[in-house]
């Protein structure tokens, strides 16, 4: 896996002060993008032991939420494997600490990976331009969902966080 930058304290990317992780690699192309530069699977600069340190280091201090995973798509079929694994690692090492992932599939698309159930809050759905609504929460226009994803599990249904 590849990405480009690991925010701290980050205020935007879901609830409470969060570890942001940009992933390297999106194929969705969205118009009016807000991370362009970050389409590329090559680009950035590779994961390793000392990124995945500094994410630890960071959600150790009591006062950050939880690590939201952004790009680029985390979800890109490339990344899958590693974000799954790594999910699950943080998952176990910090069970009170919220996950987030933003991907431009739909839940539809992406409900049955099988580390869903390790997510906190899912953002689903392409940024679409047209749809841009700067008063909404944690996304950037209305087709996009902000998915509870365990009580979605749990149900069957989709339920919306918040």
């Amino acid at each position: 896996m590849r990405y480009h930058n690991i925010t701290k304290d980050d205020m935007l990317n879901g609830d409470g002060l969060r570890v942001v992780l940009w992933v390297a690699g999106c194929t969705h192309a969205c118009k009016e993008c807000q991370n362009p530069v970050t389409w590329d699977i090559n680009g950035g600069i590779l994961f390793d032991e000392a990124a995945k340190e500094e994410i630890y280091r960071e959600l150790r201090h009591s006062h950050n939420s939880g690590i939201t995973f952004s790009g680029g798509d985390p979800l890109h079929p490339v990344h899958r494997e590693e974000v799954g694994e790594l999910i699950k690692e943080l998952r176990s090492e910090f069970p009170k600490k919220s996950i987030w992932v933003y991907t431009g599939f739909t839940w539809d698309e992406i409900k049955d990976i099988h580390f869903m159930k390790d997510i906190d809050v899912l953002v689903d759905g392409k940024f679409v331009a047209e749809l841009k609504d700067p008063k909404l929460y944690w996304r950037g226009s209305s087709n996009q969902n902000v998915i509870d994803v365990k009580k979605t599990i749990e149900t069957g249904n989709m339920v919306l966080y918040l």
